[in-house]
């Protein structure tokens, strides 16, 4: 009676007492304990119930016949739960599910996704900002030049003024061309 005292119950050898692992010592000693305990012999009761339900369950032959045309059927049910995927609603409904699903992966990437998205897309728009600049830069420069050629050759006579208007643009053609040689005898170098 002290052994069982000090032996506190374990469930897990009622499911090695049923399925024949114990050995003869233990299995003196768990029947032994099973007759004082309640406890262990109401489970182990509720566990051979079990079994013996799971044997009348699948006892027969295990095997079970499909109607002939179980495939189609299936097939056809399946078609018809999937009829609401092809509306128009449902297919623009999960669009914008699959839309959300990215924007929240995208937002749980975290650092990764700054590097790989924001960064390169921050480095885009300071360089179309530098090229705007410069563009509107060149643009204000280009008017103020032609409105000082414009009071320039203002009170000059008609024929001068184009004279004037032709050797600046001669002039303007003959800076590129130097431009474009000196480019080209860099790149020979």
């Amino acid at each position: 009676m002290n052994e069982l005292i000090d032996n506190p119950c374990q469930l897990e050898e009622i499911a090695a007492y049923l399925d024949g692992e114990l050995n003869s010592h233990s299995l003196a000693r768990f029947e032994q304990h099973v007759k004082h305990c309640s406890i262990c012999a109401a489970e182990l009761r509720a566990q051979r119930q079990l079994l013996c339900t799971l044997d009348v369950a699948f006892g027969g032959s295990g095997e079970f016949e499909l109607p002939r045309d179980f495939a189609r059927v299936v097939t056809a049910s399946a078609e018809n739960d999937l009829s609401m995927i092809r509306q128009r609603r449902e297919r623009r409904r999960a669009f914008k599910l699959c839309v959300i699903l990215g924007l929240i992966s995208f937002g749980l990437l975290g650092a990764a996704t700054r590097a790989i998205v924001f960064d390169p897309l921050r480095s885009l728009f300071r360089t179309a900002r530098v090229l705007f600049d410069l563009l509107f830069q060149a643009l204000s420069e280009t008017v103020s030049a032609a409105s000082v050629l414009i009071r320039m050759l203002a009170p000059t006579q008609p024929g001068l003024r184009l004279l004037l208007t032709l050797a600046f643009l001669v002039s303007l053609l003959a800076l590129s061309l130097l431009i474009v040689k000196y480019r080209r005898a860099q790149i020979v170098e």
